[in-house]
């Protein structure tokens, strides 16, 4: 089962690099077209946008599996394992609360826009609002099995605090660790 989410989330980053270079391709293609020929790509600037929204919610998808959202964790690292937890499961369900908001309200906006057309491109805007259902459907489901393995204790202390401040504040507390080594030795 790992395997298959592994391959997953690989295809996700795959198509996130898609997105990126389609973007890329459009933009400067188009203003390639402008100034040296005098004519451009119609579609250039929405189908641009659309592969920006969903290169982002992938890459929302991508951080979230990957814990690799920035956030705040001064206090709950200095918490007991049981207060870590707490954290964790009351933040996870405020978590699941959004994307359920996000994910009916996509699921919403796709069903209202199935049969309106796009201006530039002709495509459906059910596709514009359909990465939200994605992401909500894909995030909920990482969600609930992160909610699981706090509840049922599957997680270690150290992996119940799932965000850090920054990479440069494990980087100090690294060499602070290391200079009190060190200092140890040498006493």
């Amino acid at each position: 089962m790992k395997t298959i989410a592994d391959l997953y989330f690989r295809l996700l980053k795959l198509l996130i690099v898609l997105c990126m270079l389609g973007m890329v391709v459009l933009v400067f293609g188009n203003v390639v077209l402008r100034y040296a020929f005098n004519s451009g790509i119609s579609v250039s600037e929405e189908l641009s946008r659309w592969f920006f929204v969903w290169m982002v919610f992938l890459g929302a998808l991508v951080a979230l599996k990957e814990r690799a959202h920035l956030g705040l964790d001064s206090l709950v690292k200095r918490l007991p394992p049981i207060g870590k937890r707490f954290c964790l499961v009351i933040g996870h369900l405020l978590m699941l609360f959004i994307t359920w908001l996000i994910l009916s309200g996509s699921w919403q906006q796709a069903q209202i826009n199935l049969d309106v057309v796009a201006p530039a491109s002709g495509l459906s805007m059910a596709w514009f609002y359909g990465v939200g259902v994605v992401f909500g459907i894909n995030a909920g489901l990482i969600l609930l099995y992160e909610l699981f393995l706090a509840v049922t204790g599957r997680l270690s202390a150290d992996e119940l605090v799932t965000i850090k401040d920054s990479e440069a504040a494990d980087e100090i507390e690294h060499l602070q660790h290391s200079q009190q080594a060190r200092a140890g030795r040498k006493a």
